[in-house]
Parts: C-alpha cells; structure tokens; sequence
C-alpha cells in the first residue's frame, strides 16, 4: 500500500487497476450520453447521389459555353423535377430542380431560378457555367468506410445525428456505470426526517450522487451507516455485489469513530494507497476487493466532493470507456487573493471567467473545509503548490476545470468553460486545446 500519495499518482493508481465495463447493444434513441464502445464506420455515401444546392435548373455545364447577358444560350426545359431517375440528361436540355434533390444523370451543374428566364419550354442562361457549381455531390459528407467516431466516443447529439444518418438504429455501447455510495456516520439524518440535536443532514450522498448522474454513472444508495464494523461490512459487500465501484464517506481517518479500515480489513480487501497529499480532502483511502474499486472519501462534505471530483471522477470515465478521464487544467489570474499560506497543496474553491480578454479567478466563498456553499458556483480548483504564500490579487494561477467538463468525448474533442449570467458552466470547444499543461479559452455565451 502506497501512503501520502499525490493527486496525480492516486489518479494513475485507480485508472490503472479498472477496466471498461461490459458493452451492450441499445437502440439510437437510447444511446445518447452513453460512450460507444466499438468504432462506428460509415456503411453508405452521404449524400447517396449529387444533389442540388439550390432551386434552379439542372444543365451540362459545356451547353452554357459562350452565354453573355448581351446573348444568352438557350435551353429547352426537358422536365420538371427529379422525376427521370436513371434517365441521362440529353445535349441542350435543362431540368426544373429543387434544393436537395437529385439531378439527372449527365448533368453537372445548377443555375439558380433567378439567373434565368423561363418561357414556356425554353431557358435562357445568361453567363457560362462551371461543372459543379451549385451541386453536392455524392459521397460528400461521407464515403463508405469513413470513421464516424472512434470507440470511447461520448454519443453527443451531433454523433447521433451521424449515426442515424448511416441508418444505425442500435449502437454498441458501454453499459452504465453502477457506483454504491455509503455514508458512515451516527449524526447523519436523511433530509426527509425532521431536525435532531445533535446530528446533521446527510448532504453529501445528494452531492455525489448528483454528479455520478452528470457523468452519465447511476448511483447505488447504500444508505446511511452508523458507525460499526459488522454493519459497515455488510453495506460494502452489498455494494461490491450491486455495483461496479463503491464510495465510503466518512469514518476513514484514525479516530475511535473511524471504522471503514477496520471494514476493509474485515472484508479482505487489498490496498492501493491511503491518504493523498491535497487539502482539503487528504483522509482517504482505496482498496480492491474481486476486482473492484472501494475508495474512502472524508466525511466533510466539501472535502469529499473536491476528492471525487479529481481523484474518483477519472475512475468512473474509465469504467465508462472514455479514452480521457482526467479533468483539463487551466491557467488564469487571480482577482481576489487568498491571505492564507499553504503548507500543504491546497485547492481553492473558485470561478472561471473570461473578461477584457483575460481568464479571471474569483473565489466563490469562505475556503475552510466545513464551507460547503463555496461549491455551488465553482467551476474550477486553483491548485496552490505546497509551500507557497498566500496568493495576492493579479497572481498567475494554475488548476483544474471540474463540473461537466466529463462529457469531453476523448482526442477529438476538448472543453472549454462557459459563463453564464449567474450560474458557472462549461462548453464544447476545439481540439487545438487537448494538451493538459495549455491554457483553457474561456469563452461568454
């Protein structure tokens, strides 16, 4: 067992000792959110025929040579519509063309209605016209055998619409992620019950469960434990049977109270590493029982989202079969400072916006690890180094982008932070931005 390990190495700890889950085949409309687990590839041409771009007439390119508004070439308007499939287009003909239709076969151009004059069946073409000009042609968007999304592609609406267009009505995709989540605690309360002295509300299982949902994982509520071995066995086992990955909150530190190691080394379960090197959140734990992940998480509520977020997110998208699983960072300037120094890496609560052509830092709230409203419009962790000052107001700062920057869908696309007018977010950008040390553009919306 590793112990006082870093972020990054509890991270590459976890995403090494899971595996994808299963695949399953699910309907197109089903499918959506779900990561493709087998490459898709196109079976058809798309368009499956040159098409028109525009209203007009489809002609032979050669027949309107020599056409001048002083003395146009005329036509004979042989049909109207795409209404002689396999027919071939004849010498000096024109046929009437809408957007999106096919032209004849032999015809090589559209020239739009109002660059002509009809009369009767006769056209007159006013200037020459290249081959091609206003057509699609067949194969344009795609070519049998053309990769449409690679395996580990998260099915966006965009992917959809290409599968469905290669007439894929069921997908192979990763089956849905299945996290337990157990909370120790004998103060905790679930939120339907009325207020006790002496005990608080279980926030936290609403807080992760939440996320496990945005990551496109279902939560398995294993319920609130008190603080016993024999029961807090019991729950873990239950969710090792019900789930893919099982999350303990609470009860992993060393005191009287602080049952989850006696737990594990009651079920058998081998470690990977206690405690990382990160505040808040360093009292956690990770363990591996018939060859599942069991992670022990603080039982502050902050602590332990912040926890998840870096360290057990990337685990779950690598169940899920995304190729990307760690969150982007960032590079930004701070606006208000942070009076405090941190002897130990610490992650500030904070929001990433872009102003005057700068990335801005503000800090969402108090810090402090019992705080769990600073969370609420956080879209980014400044990443203070351990050993560093406090943070003055201007000072560069580096970090992680968090919340649903997951739906990054591998190499092809990245993420980028979104601000919306009283609410924190983020949103699709480029793939110029896949490289984890490069800035994040910030772009208003």
């Amino acid at each position: 067992m590793r112990h006082n390990v870093t972020i990054e190495e509890a991270q590459n700890l976890l995403v090494n000792a899971a595996a994808a889950v299963k695949t399953t085949m699910v309907s197109l409309d089903s499918a959506s959110g779900r990561v493709l687990g087998e490459t898709a590839a196109a079976d058809y041409y798309v368009p499956p025929f040159n098409r028109s771009a525009m209203d007009g007439y489809a002609v032979i390119a050669g027949d309107t040579v020599g056409a001048m508004p002083e003395q146009p070439i005329i036509l004979r308007v042989e049909a109207d519509g795409a209404s002689t499939p396999g027919r071939a287009m004849a010498r000096g003909a024109a046929v009437k063309v809408m957007t999106g239709e096919p032209i004849p076969e032999g015809a090589d151009t559209v020239v739009k209605y109002e660059e002509v004059r009809r009369q009767g069946d006769t056209l007159a073409v006013y200037r020459a016209l290249p081959a091609g000009e206003n057509v699609v042609p067949l194969g344009e968007d795609m070519k049998p055998g053309d990769t449409i999304a690679r395996e580990g592609t998260l099915i966006t609406p965009a992917v959809a619409a290409v599968l469905a267009g290669q007439g894929k009505g069921r997908v192979r995709v990763y089956r849905r992620v299945r996290v337990a989540i157990c909370n120790t605690g004998d103060e905790l309360l679930h939120p339907s019950e009325g207020p006790r002295p002496g005990k608080v509300y279980n926030s936290i299982y609403h807080g992760l469960a939440a996320r496990c949902r945005e990551l496109g994982a279902r939560p398995v509520d294993l319920g609130i434990t008190p603080d016993d071995v024999e029961e807090t066995v019991r729950r873990i086992a239950s969710g090792l049977e019900r789930a893919d990955l099982v999350v303990i909150t609470g009860g992993v530190s060393v005191g009287e109270y602080d049952v989850v190691e006696d737990s594990l080394q009651g079920l058998g379960a081998e470690y990977i590493f206690r405690r990382v090197l990160m505040k808040p959140g360093s009292p956690m734990l990770a363990a591996r029982k018939d060859g599942k992940i069991i992670v022990g998480l603080s039982g502050n509520p902050a602590a332990a989202m912040i926890s998840f977020e870096l360290i057990v997110a990337p685990l779950i998208r690598r169940l899920m079969g995304l190729r990307k699983t760690t969150a982007p960072r960032f590079q930004g300037e701070m606006v208000d400072g942070f009076k405090k120094a941190s002897p130990q890496r610490r992650l500030l609560r904070a929001q990433l916006v872009r102003q005057d052509g700068k990335n801005l830092v503000r800090l969402t709230g108090a810090q402090t690890n019992g705080v769990l409203k600073s969370m609420i419009h956080c879209n980014a962790l400044v990443d203070i180094p351990a050993g560093s000052g406090p943070v003055s107001a201007g000072q560069p700062v580096t970090g992680f982008l968090i919340g649903r920057v997951d739906q990054a869908d591998g190499e092809e696309t990245a993420w980028v932070p979104m601000v919306v007018p009283g609410r924190g977010g983020v949103g699709r950008g480029t793939d110029a931005e896949r490289d984890p040390q490069t800035p994040w553009i910030i772009t208003k919306y």
